[in-house]
């Protein structure tokens, strides 16, 4: 058929979403997958019967005798984060199980540092394209984190963007929310000198330092599934162990003394390592003296050490084996640490508080 002016015209094929590169029944059968395993996590201040809603909805306080719990002075309190590269080794060993309870782990570790007890959790997946069977590790992950955390993965977002993500490739954000009274709300402002320094064991590197991780890596031509002797198992293995989520401990502690203040303040050691979280839990004219020789890190530091990281470097990285720090009183520092063993911890005396500059030294 030929137009007016004798050109032929062309026949455009309509374009859907589908073909563009979205597919909306699959994301439908996905909601419907990972229902189950949000439904896990729900106490009994979620409302229930909202999956598949816009947003969900959770009770602040709960009156029935059973799970009685009111605040009298409420304080919200919001966090998000991410695992950052350690999603590629996952990808790589296509060992996706693990990742999504360090989604969780990176954000309640933030949010009780103020003494918050996680309320809810919410997920953000993006990807190349949806792919149920594929992701299901990634989402009964966080599922698991929210179990350990005592928090609901009340909801989340999953979004399609093939023209963004490569073929295989995904990112992860969480965002969580808590609650604290506001007289048992620590800062750092209560610390003083002469308070102790209580640390908590690391699982190892758990979700930071992962894009020198995987340099070091690359550059000494590692692989990841090879055994090593001195880790005791793979490298990857070690590598992928999930980042430990501490709010048990933290909830044992403000149990044991639900009165008294003891605990000046805490950190959880995430990116910047030992040196620069610990200095964010103290004031600007105290020293954090630690004693590196009162803890012994696992095995993969010494082993990341060793591709060519120099020590200092890796205290400004790495946990180094300490993963969360409380600060306490120097009465209530053999109190805390028995509190801390009866909830399952193996609690360090790693350092003390002085007069200084806000600095973190390590002896």
């Amino acid at each position: 058929m030929a137009s007016k002016n004798g050109q032929a015209k062309s026949r455009v094929t309509p374009l859907t979403y589908k073909n563009a590169g979205v597919d909306v029944a699959a994301n439908t059968r996905w909601v419907g997958a990972i229902e189950s395993a949000m439904r896990s996590t729900y106490g009994p201040r979620v409302f229930k019967n909202r999956h598949g809603g816009f947003s969900g909805l959770f009770r602040l306080d709960y009156d029935e005798q059973l799970f009685r719990r009111n605040y009298r002075k409420p304080v919200l309190v919001g966090c998000t984060d991410g695992v950052g590269t350690k999603i590629l080794l996952a990808i790589e060993m296509k060992r996706l199980s693990t990742i999504g309870i360090d989604l969780v782990a990176m954000n309640v570790n933030d949010l009780i540092t103020c003494g918050a007890e996680p309320l809810f959790f919410l997920d953000y997946l993006a990807v190349h394209k949806l792919d149920p069977a594929h992701l299901q590790d990634v989402i009964e992950g966080v599922a698991d984190g929210c179990r350990q955390a005592g928090c609901a993965l009340l909801g989340g977002e999953t979004a399609e963007m093939p023209d963004l993500y490569k073929r295989g490739d995904f990112d992860l954000a969480g965002f969580a929310v808590g609650v604290v009274e506001y007289r048992q709300a620590i800062d750092s402002t209560r610390v003083s000198p002469g308070d102790v320094i209580i640390g908590l064991p690391s699982s190892g590197v758990h979700s930071n330092g992962y894009t020198l991780v995987r340099k070091l890596i690359r550059r000494k031509r590692c692989k990841l599934d090879q055994v090593h002797d001195e880790l005791g198992e793979s490298l990857g293995d070690a590598l992928l162990r999930p980042t430990r989520i501490y709010v048990n401990a933290v909830q044992a502690v403000q149990n044991a003394y639900a009165v008294k203040r003891v605990v000046t303040g805490m950190a959880h050691i995430t990116g910047g390592g030992l040196c620069e979280n610990i200095a964010r839990a103290i004031p600007s004219d105290c020293d954090a003296v630690l004693r590196k020789s009162s803890w012994k890190a696992p095995p993969i530091f010494d082993f990341l050490r060793r591709l060519g990281v120099k020590q200092n470097e890796m205290f400004k990285v790495f946990n180094m084996g300490i993963g969360f720090i409380f600060t306490v009183r120097p009465f209530f520092a053999t109190g805390v640490m028995e509190a801390l063993r009866r909830a399952g911890e193996q609690p360090v005396k790693i350092g003390r508080v002085r007069r200084g500059r806000g600095q973190v030294i390590i002896r």
